[in-house]
């Protein structure tokens, strides 16, 4: 089993989030896994050079295009690949970080993530495990102004992913400790998908 672990936090050192991926990591006992690390690395915004690219028909784009799409095109090989995929998603403003929208943007691709049928949208991406890492000040996972965990449930949901888990540090600023606790049993009770 492979994994495609993604960490957003612009908190290298002390971040939640990143600790969490970490024992969700160690939990499941994979060693094949791929960092996308959007903090030490960061993706670049799309722009209108990549919108008319991916709009193109693949044979007809130009080099341009093709380079403008490459590091998309990189994310998504990396999706495929991943038989899991963890998410360390810190509330930030009450939403996922800019560095993870950006992650989103490239990967969220009609025609290769996802397609548009009589019936509706119908995600590509399916047989994925995901499991989101959410840390917040106060702000309770699923709560009204919880704009993250339900944005992400939604948007990989639409992309085939739905198979989602949300493990929540979503009191760290009322009790770090307790809040600790729960995250760390919920991540205790994660067992390793059968292949």
């Amino acid at each position: 089993m492979s994994i495609l672990r993604i960490d957003s936090s612009a908190n290298t050192e002390n971040s939640v989030t990143r600790d969490l991926t970490d024992r969700i990591i160690t939990q499941l006992g994979d060693t094949d896994v791929t960092v996308r690390d959007l903090a030490l690395e960061p993706l670049p915004q799309i722009t209108n050079t990549w919108a008319v690219a991916r709009a193109t028909p693949e044979g007809d784009r130009a080099p341009e295009q093709i380079e403008a799409l490459k590091e998309s095109d990189k994310l998504v090989a990396e999706i495929m690949a991943a038989d899991t995929i963890v998410i360390g998603a810190p509330l930030y403003n009450f939403s996922v970080p800019a560095s993870l929208k950006a992650w989103i943007d490239l990967v969220a691709r009609v025609g290769v993530t996802f397609r548009y049928t009589e019936a509706g949208p119908e995600g590509l991406v399916k047989g994925k495990r995901v499991i989101i890492a959410m840390a917040s000040g106060g702000v309770p996972a699923g709560a009204p102004v919880d704009f993250n965990t339900p944005y992400l449930k939604t948007v990989l949901g639409f992309m085939g992913m739905d198979d989602v888990t949300v493990i929540s540090a979503d009191a760290m600023a009322i009790d770090p400790e307790g809040t600790k606790a729960n995250a760390n049993k919920a991540i205790d009770a994660l067992t390793r998908k059968a292949a």
